[in-house]
Formats: structure tokens, C-alpha cells, sequence
């Protein structure tokens, strides 16, 4: 609709584009973590990871919005980190919270840092955040560059490997599930 109306390169555009196609499942956990908070329910890694997402998605705002009044070309290669933090800075929030949540429940750091590279979801969730940068620095240096809005929401969609942690937790725990079941 955007390019349709000749906004292909609008900065409030591609805000709102970014941050529905990079950023709209953190809104729905975002929900879940506060409904959590407001039944005070038992405190979770799920709720913890729902807030890191949350709090996580505002990060490319302000970057993007600071890039461009720096004058930073966030369609060349040097914008590359833009789509990455729309996309990626709630699966940052996420991992961080993560690990703050198993320090809060171990008592250490030694303790929650040994737990968290066994916890398959935080290590999913943390080779997505390395490899994703690199994916799209790749792209740009290729040529690619997000001139249309549909451009923009394709970059922004394909670097959103969000949904990888939470497969793997589900894969995890469907799989000890089966282990315990025929034991």
C-alpha cells in the first residue's frame, strides 16, 4: 500500500513496516508476560523471555531513527544492522532476560552461565543472534537494498528467525517427554 502510494523510501514507513513484519510476535508474548504479571503468576522463563522481547523491541527505534539523523546511508551495506535489530533486538532481550532470570534462580553467575549453555532455547536463541548479522551484511554487500517497502518487509521477515528457539524447545521437550514415556 506504501509503495502503491509512492512512500517506498518513507522513514515512518519502514518504521511501521520493520517493526510489524520484525517485531509483531514480541507484541503477542509481550501480552503474555504482562498478563502473567498481573495474575501474579508464578515467575517463568517463558514470562522473563516475554519481557526481554518486549522491552527488546524498542532498540531499533532508536537506532534507525539515530542513524538517519546521522546521516547513515540505511539502505547501503553500513545500514545493514537496521533490519538486524528490528528484527533480532527482541531475540537479544529474550536471551538476556534469560540469563538474568536463571541467575536469579541458581544464585550465581558461575551457576546460571553453566546452566544456560545446557539450555538448548537460550543456545538456539543465541546462534540465531550471531548468524543473522552475518546473513544480512552479506546481502547488502551483494546489492541488496531495501528501496520499496515490500523490499524492506522481505529483508525484515527473512532475517526474523525467531521462531527457531521456541521450535527447539518444543522439540526438546517432546523429545524428553518420549524418553520418559518409555522408560
Amino acid at each position: 500500500m506504501l509503495d502503491f502510494l509512492g512512500l517506498q523510501l518513507n522513514p515512518v514507513g519502514q518504521w511501521l513496516v520493520r517493526t510489524l513484519s520484525g517485531e509483531g510476535e514480541s507484541i503477542f508474548e509481550g501480552i503474555y508476560a504482562l498478563r502473567q504479571r498481573l495474575r501474579d503468576a508464578q515467575s517463568s522463563m517463558a514470562e522473563a523471555y516475554g519481557w526481554g522481547k518486549l522491552l527488546g523491541m524498542t532498540a531499533p527505534w532508536v537506532a534507525d531513527w539515530g542513524s538517519r539523523a546521522l546521516g547513515v546511508d540505511v539502505y547501503g551495506v553500513q545500514g545493514f544492522y537496521i533490519p538486524y535489530l528490528y528484527s533480532m533486538s527482541d531475540q537479544i532481550g529474550a536471551n538476556i532476560s534469560g540469563l538474568l532470570f536463571l541467575r536469579r534462580e541458581e544464585g550465581s553467575w558461575h551457576a546460571a552461565v553453566a546452566r544456560y549453555v545446557r539450555h538448548p532455547v537460550l543456545l538456539a536463541s543465541l546462534t540465531v543472534v550471531l548468524l543473522v548479522p552475518v546473513g544480512l551484511l552479506l546481502a547488502r554487500a551483494a546489492g541488496f537494498s531495501p528501496t520499496t517497502q515490500i523490499y524492506t518487509a522481505l529483508e525484515t521477515i527473512a532475517a526474523n528467525l525467531c521462531w527457531i528457539p521456541p521450535l527447539v524447545g518444543a522439540w526438546t521437550e517432546r523429545t524428553q517427554r518420549g524418553r520418559t514415556g518409555s522408560e
